[in-house]
């Protein structure tokens, strides 16, 4: 459930910018083990406790929405081909489809959306069907729809010069998609 809660903190992150309930709560859970995932969590903690929800949002918008072409895209297609609504999003359409699940009419973002993603990813894990929430289908999903392409999306964050709360964000989310990547491997 704890690898559940993070990708759902993470959806959250990347999809809008976050309350100052949520930046509280953040702020609040301190981390002290020492691992590279502890560390970037409480970076992300102490960024949370630095700033407020305007300043995030502001931030948010700078990076992610701006006036035309966003400074820092979140769509995997983008990081993957070069372009947005490429062949990687056809080929992740084709894949939520194999496991029931297709993008809500209300829902602006393409599924490639890095909030989506984490969403898909928090849902396999939850799930209550066996077939879906399978390690080896989460392994497939995020080799094929994560892995490829989320490292090079936390080194622009991180190196983007209006990036502070979403700087640390990005390290956490780098850490954290490190980690997932070798419990697979571990796993098979």
């Amino acid at each position: 459930m704890a690898r559940a809660d993070l990708y759902g903190t993470l959806a959250t992150l990347f999809c809008r910018p976050p309350s100052q309930e949520l930046l509280d709560r953040i702020a609040a859970v301190a981390q002290s083990e020492g691992s590279l995932l502890d560390d970037a969590w409480q970076e992300l903690a102490e960024a949370a406790g630095r700033t407020d929800a305007e300043a995030v949002r502001q931030e948010y918008e700078d990076l992610f929405i701006g006036v035309g072409k966003p400074a820092v895209m979140l769509y995997g297609s983008y990081y993957l081909s070069g372009f947005l609504m490429e062949k990687p999003l056809v080929a992740l359409r084709t894949d939520l489809a194999q496991l029931g699940l297709q993008r809500p009419e209300t829902v602006a973002e393409s599924e490639d959306h890095l909030a989506m993603l984490c969403e898909v990813m928090r849902y396999l894990i939850t799930s209550d069907d066996v077939m879906q929430s399978a390690l080896p289908v989460q392994k497939k999903f995020f080799a094929d729809h994560l892995q490829p392409w989320v490292d090079n999306f936390c080194t622009t964050l991180e190196a983007y010069p209006g990036a502070m709360f979403y700087a640390a964000a990005a390290r956490f989310a780098r850490r954290f998609f490190e980690v997932e990547a070798q419990a697979f491997d571990l796993f098979g």
